[in-house]
Order: structure tokens, then C-alpha cells, then sequence
């Protein structure tokens, strides 16, 4: 038993070796091994070193090479695939760009939850009025984008809109708007978005933004309720220093030295305007006063909401349009309610008047609304938007961007 030769058997390292080697990837002084290796696998190997080809592998030595013949045609594989696809499809952009630490991707992807992702649906028609406010959005948001040509060197589109207000005069919506109608990022910032308790984390916030908006470029910010954010720094001494350096950190962001050439547009509103910070104000460059709507925005809306239905009484939209005067479009939109509400609140005595109980299909329809139903939601609802309108106006002239026709 002794003298008996042993059998060599290749291990998968082996195979891997013999295969680098055959191919270069190896040494030439480990050559030698290799020899070894490709004889003991074609026979069987004597005391003396001679070797018998005619002997058969076992089941073991097949497993083992086809185990490596499946590796190596995997590889192959995996590359030359790796290689077409890159010569066939455009590689798609991440959703996060490459940041140095993880701590900043993690914010990143908590500020990625802001994104609109739907439409809200909104259009331009939707929005009745304001067409000086749709205007200069569409030139800041739309066209730099349909005809990149022309806006270049003193025609860079407009870096940011302000729009302010009474509230509940469409400032949201044409936000909405600008989510639904340009193909831009959108991302929907509010302070809650920006504003940490950990000390540092705010700035960070506000740069891991602004890189994101310059990642998905062309894109658009939202800052709703901007007062909030960055109020006039240092008065009375009473400002927190963290709340000072989140502020800085979104004036350098938006106007500094990492200014880049990406189509980032801010779009700010407030309701609040005197009470902005003067370099905001700056870097704001169009400033645009959203008022109260006027007789024909409010003619318009009342058709729209209450349209007049065949069978039933005119409704007066003239003595609508004279009474609603000082209301915006939030309160409109409330009077029309109260009046849509009034045959509803008619039928609902009816039913419950009668005690029994009717299925979903045999339910009645609402009645019309009368002009009676008008004059009693004119009077139950009154205007929440016309107590500071002068205010408005003196910071428009102050400030605002006037169109000259």
C-alpha cells in the first residue's frame, strides 16, 4: 500500500491558477506548477513521477472543472453584455448626485421626499387673472427652457420670483401651476424641510438642497411661507445664531461664489413681504404683488363655480361681482360653498323629516340654487383678505416689479 501512487486531484484554485498562466495574467517562473498541474490532470501520476494517460477522471475532478469552465463563460458573458449595454442605452441619471460623507447623502435622501412626484393638476386656464404673474413665471420657468438659444449672457432667465399678497389670492396656485405645467424638478419646500434640531444640520440642508436642484437641473424651488424662513436679520438682538446661519447659508447658496450656470429657479410667496430680509429681497429679482381679484377674475369664478343650470333661476352674477368687492379668491370660493350648501341643507330636513330609511338609489337629486341661496352666503360669509390691502400696495411701490405696457 505503500508503493501505491496517490491520486492528484485539482482543486479550483488550481484550475484558476493554470488559467492565469496559461493566458499571461501569471509569472513565467511559476510555469513549472502549471506543468504539474495540466499532467496530473490528464493522468495518473507514479512514484516516479511518470504518468499514465490512460487514466479516467473521476466524478469529483469533473465537477470541479465544470464548476470553472461555468465561472469563466459567466464572466465572459457579464462583460461582453456589460459592453453592449453601455454602446446601446444612455446611462440614467441617479437619483442623488455623489456626496463625500454619508451623513450629507442621508440628508440628501430626506430632502428627496419633497420632490413632486404627481401632477397636481393645475393649469394655466385654471388660474383666472393674474396674467402679469403668469407671464413672468412662464418666462422664467418655460421658455429658458423651450429656447435655450436666446437666453444666454443679459438674457439669463430670472434666479427668483417673489409672490406676495393677501392670502388666498392664488400664490399656491401658481405654484401648482409651475409643478404642473413646466418639465422642472419640483421640489416643495417649506421650513419644516430645511429647519433641524441638530446643531449644523440646517445649513447642511439647505447646500445638500441647492446640489440636488443643480443635479436634477432644470428644476424649480419652492419656498412657501418664505417669512418664516429668512426674516430680517439682527433685530433687537433677539435672533438665535443658529437661525443666522441658516439664513446665510441660503443667501451664499442662492447668490455666491457656488453659483453655477444650471437653470435653478427659486419661487418664493408670502404673505408677510415687509418683513423679508433686504438681501433676499435682492436675490429675489422679480417681486410680484398677486392682489385681490379683480370684477372680471371674480365674474369668472363665480361662472365657474356656479354655473346656471337649466330648469332653475338665473343667478345674478352682476350683483355677485358688485358685492364680492374686497374679497379674494379663497373667499369667493367659500361663498360659493355656503350657496351650493343651502339645497342640500333643504333636502337633508327633508329626509331625515320623514324617519325612514332609503337606499343609495332611491335618494333624491339636490335641487338648483336660487338667488335667495346667493344673498344668504353673501351675508353669513365676509371677506378675511382686505384689512392690510394698503400695506400691500406701499410695499409694491416700494418694491414691486412694474410692467410697462
Amino acid at each position: 500500500m505503500g508503493d501505491e501512487p496517490l491520486l492528484t486531484r485539482w482543486s479550483f484554485e488550481d484550475f484558476e491558477f493554470n488559467y492565469d498562466v496559461k493566458f499571461g495574467i501569471k509569472r513565467a517562473a511559476d510555469q513549472d506548477r502549471a506543468i504539474d498541474l495540466e499532467s496530473s490532470s490528464n493522468g495518473r501520476v507514479s512514484s516516479n513521477g511518470s504518468v499514465n494517460y490512460n487514466y479516467k477522471k473521476n466524478a469529483a475532478d469533473l465537477a470541479i472543472y465544470e464548476q470553472f469552465q461555468q465561472q469563466k463563460d459567466k464572466k465572459t458573458e457579464v462583460r461582453s453584455r456589460s459592453i453592449s449595454d453601455t454602446d446601446d442605452e444612455v446611462p440614467q441619471k441617479s437619483l442623488i448626485p455623489p456626496f463625500e460623507s454619508a451623513e450629507m447623502r442621508n440628508l440628501a435622501e430626506a430632502l428627496s421626499r419633497d420632490i413632486v412626484r404627481g401632477s397636481p393638476d393645475v393649469k394655466w386656464e385654471s388660474i383666472k387673472g393674474l396674467e402679469n404673474a403668469k407671464r413672468l413665471l412662464k418666462e422664467a420657468v418655460v421658455m429658458p427652457i423651450k429656447y435655450p438659444k436666446y437666453f444666454t449672457g443679459l438674457l439669463s432667465p430670472w434666479k427668483g420670483i417673489l409672490l406676495f399678497g393677501p392670502p388666498g389670492t392664488g400664490k399656491t396656485m401658481l405654484a401648482k401651476a409651475v409643478a404642473t405645467e413646466c418639465k422642472t424638478t419640483f421640489f416643495n419646500i417649506s421650513a419644516s424641510s430645511i429647519v433641524s434640531k441638530w446643531r449644523g444640520d440646517s445649513e447642511k440642508l439647505v447646500k445638500v438642497l441647492f446640489e440636488l436642484a443643480r443635479h436634477h437641473a432644470p428644476s424649480t424651488i419652492f419656498l412657501d411661507e418664505i417669512d418664516a424662513i429668512i426674516s430680517q436679520r439682527g433685530e433687537a438682538r433677539s435672533e438665535h445664531e443658529a437661525s443666522r446661519r441658516l439664513k446665510t447659508e441660503l443667501l451664499i447658496q442662492m447668490d455666491g461664489l457656488t453659483k453655477t450656470d444650471e437653470l435653478v429657479f427659486v419661487l418664493a410667496a408670502t404673505n408677510l413681504p415687509w418683513e423679508l430680509d433686504a438681501a433676499m429681497l435682492r436675490r429675489l429679482e422679480k417681486r410680484i404683488l398677486v392682489p385681490l381679484p379683480e370684477p372680471e377674475a371674480r365674474q369668472a369664478m363665480f361662472e365657474e363655480l356656479l354655473p346656471s343650470k337649466s330648469g332653475g333661476s338665473d343667478i345674478p352674477y352682476d350683483v355677485l361681482v358688485e358685492r364680492s368687492e374686497g374679497y379674494s379668491g379663497s373667499d369667493i370660493r367659500l361663498v360659493c360653498k355656503e350657496a351650493a350648501m343651502q339645497p342640500l341643507r333643504r333636502l337633508m330636513h327633508t329626509l331625515e323629516s320623514r324617519g325612514e330609511h332609503v337606499t343609495e338609489d332611491e335618494l333624491p337629486e339636490v335641487g338648483v340654487v336660487t338667488p335667495d341661496d346667493v344673498e344668504l352666503a353673501l351675508r353669513n360669509t365676509r371677506p378675511s383678505a382686505h384689512l392690510h390691502a394698503h400695506r400691500y400696495e406701499q410695499f409694491n411701490q416700494d418694491y414691486g416689479s412694474h410692467v410697462i405696457k
